[in-house]
């Protein structure tokens, strides 16, 4: 994953699109924002068909209302929880707290892995309807590509959503691993470019720099990294 969790650098960096846009949970995101709109589409123009015998429509899935308002609405939720995400991939390189980023990754991880749930159920609930339909409610085959369109979209939307529970539950580890899900982080920008030392008086005693035992933290242990992955996501 290329620059860190969420398309972030460091805690309160500017929105870069072009590093989000590459992100493999931003597109995971657009393509099941996608596959929600293909499957509640698909249900609610091509979904109810008309009987000369009848004068209300029926779902296109054996008769069964409940199927086609189940469709509808995982899609039509599905396509919000979307658009809140990518919101929130925008918004968190300006979250500057550790508990409200590692509550936003945790979040990823349970409503994505929700989602793959509900999808499943889904995909399973439309394909038996439709493999139970009669054939006597739809002689001329109408909405029946919508009808398959629908299942085959509900069964995708399943490893999209997976995809990005997974994700999320590796940017969670690249976060607890590293001091940035720490209490006692301190932003690097706050600390000094040089090394801290013991102060001496130059006339008493030898130098800071020859004094045994002394630790020194190198200059680079918290200068960010290079462009591209960084494990500092968080």
């Amino acid at each position: 994953m290329e620059g860190g969790a969420y398309g972030a650098g460091k805690a309160g960096g500017a929105f870069d699109p072009y590093t989000l846009v590459r992100q493999p949970h931003t597109i995971l995101r657009v393509v099941s924002w996608v596959f929600s709109i293909v499957v509640f589409g698909s249900i609610v123009n091509e979904g109810y068909l008309n009987s000369p015998s009848e004068s209300e429509e029926f779902c296109i899935y054996n008769r069964n209302p409940n199927a086609c308002g189940y469709g509808v609405t995982v899609g039509v939720l599905a396509f919000l929880t979307c658009l809140l995400y990518l919101a929130l991939d925008v918004y968190f390189p300006q979250i500057s707290s550790v508990k409200d980023r590692k509550k936003a990754v945790l979040s990823d991880i349970g409503v994505s892995a929700f989602w793959a749930f509900l999808w499943f159920v889904g995909f399973c609930f439309l394909a038996n309807q439709w493999q139970v339909s009669e054939p006597k409610d739809n002689p001329l085959n109408e909405g029946t590509d919508a009808a398959r369109a629908a299942i085959a979209f509900s069964f995708f939307s399943i490893f999209t959503w997976a995809g990005q529970a997974v994700l999320a539950f590796q940017r969670y580890q690249i976060g607890a691993d590293s001091a940035l899900f720490s209490q006692d982080y301190m932003d690097p920008s706050q600390d000094s470019s040089m090394p801290y030392a013991p102060y001496v008086e130059p006339s008493s005693g030898p130098e800071p720099t020859s004094m045994g035992g002394t630790y020194q933290q190198p200059a680079s242990a918290f200068e960010p990294e290079p462009q591209g992955y960084q494990s500092q996501g968080y």
